[in-house]
């Protein structure tokens, strides 16, 4: 058991740079997860858990193979990168390469999201409503930041997701016989309500600017959700939870 107690010790500019930079993330080969409860989330489904960093006072049985080191509180507020830390640091070993061949017919697609907790909730979301898998296009929010682990509550543990290029998703969709939709508000879009997606791949566009042009061009058909006159447009989550009930429906 390690103890670290000066923030000039090499830890603790990795893992300032883990939580801060998903650059250095890929580079090093592991990623930043904070709290007790992604803890167990992790322990529970067997996620390469490489170190865990916690305050004195954290009682905890280790995983073989995973180091320990204790930090002072005051160090962990500096670690943390939370504005409320629980006392509970833990790094974990990003996926390997991995192709986009995943098992399954439904997935859902985020086109350029960029808010980390909308990446995260959708995942988390996407889990708990029978989704294959998740694909991101298009420089979404890192899948592997903090605040993003921290919104899927575990799912980044247990439900596959794929930073890809659009060619290569059309691709792997094309050998699946698989169609692509766009959840837009185009003229001439189908309702969720009247559109099979039990075999469907579905896109969520960026918060602002919705479904890229490139992306639409290359969707089978738009699809809509029925909303009144009055309102424009859901929260990128909403939409996404309400594809995702009809895709398990």
């Amino acid at each position: 058991m390690n103890v670290l107690t000066s923030r000039q010790n090499p830890l603790c500019a990795h893992l300032r740079k883990l939580a801060a930079n998903g650059r250095y993330r890929r580079e090093t080969g592991e990623y930043l997860a904070d709290g007790r409860k992604l803890w167990e989330e992790a322990v529970r489904w067997r996620a390469p858990i490489r170190r865990l960093i916690a305050t004195p006072e954290t009682a905890v049985d280790l995983p073989a193979g995973v180091e320990r080191t204790v930090v002072a509180p005051e160090l962990m507020a500096y670690l943390s990168p939370m504005e409320s830390p629980q006392g509970f640091l833990f790094t974990v070993a990003l996926p390997g390469p991995a192709g986009l061949d995943l098992p399954g017919t439904r997935f859902l697609v985020l086109d350029g999201l960029q808010d980390p907790g909308n990446v995260g909730a959708i995942w988390r979301t996407a889990d708990a409503l029978g989704a294959d898998g998740l694909f991101l296009l298009n420089h979404c929010a890192d899948p592997y930041g903090p605040k993003t682990v921290r919104a899927t509550m575990g799912a980044c543990f247990r439900l596959p997701c794929r930073e890809t290029t659009l060619e290569e998703l059309t691709d792997f969709l094309a050998r699946r016989d698989i169609p692509l939709y766009a959840a837009a508000l185009e003229a001439g879009s189908a309702t969720v309500r009247e559109t099979e997606l039990g075999r469907a791949a579905v896109v969520i566009g960026n918060e602002g600017h919705g479904v890229s042009q490139a992306v639409l061009e290359r969707c089978g058909k738009t699809v809509v959700i029925p909303m009144r006159e009055r309102c424009e447009s859901l929260n990128a989550a909403a939409a996404a939870a309400i594809f995702l009930w009809e895709m398990d429906r």
